[in-house]
């Protein structure tokens, strides 16, 4: 049986704070932080990044390296410890980025708060809310840079996804999807791509390059992956779409001044429909009970449209509102934050309601 959880996906932090986004959130059944969770693998930045999690109300907080946590990366922190100049002195080093291990001994110890780092390789987990989950994890990336967890582009990494993985978390992205970056070229691992075309989990997630910051709900082509399989060849682009993407919301170097108005509208509304969604979604009271008596995922989704429709007309009567068009006009950016359409069909129900009324 499919059990409901939510997922809330976080990349690329290092050690930026966070804070106030992070602790309005509700909450969630499993946090995903993809890697890079400092700018330069410091002690300090792994705590910082560590109270950050803290704050994130989940039961499970899974966490991966990145390149920039090169420290976790021991051959190749003992490697830079080698290279240091040696006219810095040692206890200075020692300070900043700690001993050998000390960043992982940090991480373990947070495993008491639900912060659980993994290492390459498959997990698997009991979730609160009944679920079960089987992730793999990898933070190797394709670059010549002398980072962490990195290869040779001109090798391969064995990606060892298994079929059964539900959710695969990867640093850095496929080739193709959601990767390039802002000098048009396309960064992501085609090793990476074959093992994800091949596994082909419910969800993958990850982070690397942030100019592909967005989300995309792909469809695959039938039958097998081929010797070299591609995002042209095995993804069926035209039943696959883009939900949301960096460049749609933030101005680029030739975009028109109309087109970058529309742009920063745009981000507006979205910033403005995850902070209504975050106030409504405490006043919507769908009973256990009934979803556990629903017979079908449509059934489901009625029973939730019910009750928020009738929490946006209670809403509006405690108001002291007589009608809901400008309410509902006023709403309609929540939209952006991805429930595939059950907020629009809520708020006809409740334009219905009170057009009854």
């Amino acid at each position: 049986m499919d059990i409901k959880t939510r997922f809330l996906i976080l990349s690329d932090t290092h050690a930026d704070d966070w804070t106030p986004q992070v602790a309005s959130l509700p909450p969630i059944d499993v946090a995903i932080h993809c890697g890079d969770l400092t700018e330069e693998s410091k002690i300090a930045e792994f705590r910082t990044s560590l109270r950050l999690l803290n704050i994130i109300d989940a039961p499970l907080k899974l966490v991966i390296a990145g390149n920039h946590d090169f420290t976790l990366d021991t051959p190749r922190f003992k490697q830079k410890l080698a290279e240091a100049n040696p006219s810095i002195e040692p206890e200075l080093i020692r300070k900043e980025f700690g001993d050998i291990g000390e960043a992982q001994s940090l991480l373990h110890d947070a495993r008491a708060n639900g912060i659980v780092f993994l290492d390459e390789g498959v997990h698997h987990f009991n979730l609160q809310n009944g679920a079960s989950l089987t992730v793999y994890a990898s933070p190797y990336t394709p670059s010549l840079g002398d980072w962490g967890f990195q290869f040779n582009p001109k090798d391969s990494h064995n990606f060892d996804i298994e079929k059964e993985v539900d959710v695969a978390i990867t640093h850095g992205p496929p080739r193709g999807v959601l990767d390039m970056t802002s000098s048009r070229q396309r960064a992501g691992c085609d090793a990476l791509f074959s093992a994800i075309a091949t596994s082909r989990p419910r969800l993958h997630c990850f982070g690397h390059i942030h100019e592909g910051w967005g989300a995309r709900l792909v469809t695959w082509r039938d039958g097998t992956v081929g010797e070299r399989p591609s995002h042209f060849s095995n993804i069926d682009n035209e039943r696959s779409s883009t939900i949301e993407t960096l460049s749609s919301l933030y101005p680029r170097k030739f975009d028109t001044a109309e087109r970058i108005s529309d742009k920063n509208s745009k981000r507006q509304r979205r910033d403005r429909a995850i902070q209504e969604w975050l106030h409504y979604v405490d006043m919507i009271d769908v009973p256990i009970t009934d979803l556990d008596n629903m017979n079908s995922e449509a059934e489901t989704l009625r029973c939730i449209e019910h009750n928020m429709a009738i929490a946006f007309c209670r809403e509006v009567e405690e108001a002291g509102r007589s009608s809901l068009p400008d309410f509902v006009d006023r709403c309609r950016g929540r939209r952006n934050i991805y429930v595939l359409g059950l907020l629009r069909r809520a708020l006809a129900n409740a334009s219905s309601a009170a057009n009854e009324n």
